[in-house]
């Protein structure tokens, strides 16, 4: 596994069947990229691999259950924050119907649905997915296509 040990966080790009979830994170000063398209994540808490961390925030920010075989891919890559951090980014898949079961938690103005290729056109996204949706493209070929 390529993100084993130590990590500040992870992140996940969840398909629900071919369209990626995203949630617009909250406008506050205080925040990292207030007001901008994220991905479900957030930091480590004390002990958890990174799986652990990505399948509790997809929980508590969307309500979905992420089992272990819905990921297709998974790389760890600097943190956005701290030199010598790194995060893990995974890429998972969940059928279509799992957009019923979405409960936005207490963080964030609202979800929606992207297309993949939409979703990195958009201004107002965190910048660094652009660079890792693009490296799993190339990598993967996309949902394996």
């Amino acid at each position: 596994m390529l993100t084993q040990g130590p990590h500040d966080g992870a992140k996940v790009a969840l398909f629900l069947g071919d369209h990626l979830i995203s949630i617009l994170r909250d406008d506050f000063d205080h925040i990292s990229y207030p007001n901008l398209w994220d991905l479900p994540g957030g930091g480590r808490d004390a002990g958890e691999t990174a799986f652990e961390t990505v399948a509790r925030e997809v929980r508590e920010e969307l309500g979905l259950i992420l089992p272990a075989d819905a990921v297709l891919w998974e790389s760890a890559f600097p943190a956005n924050d701290g030199l010598g951090k790194w995060v893990a980014f995974f890429v998972a898949q969940l059928p279509t119907v799992a957009v019923n079961d979405v409960v936005l938690g207490d963080e964030g103005q609202r979800w929606a649905l992207y297309d993949l290729h939409t979703f990195i056109g958009l201004p107002n996204r965190v910048p660094s997915y652009g660079t890792r949706l693009r490296r799993w493209m190339a990598e993967a070929g996309e949902l394996g296509v």
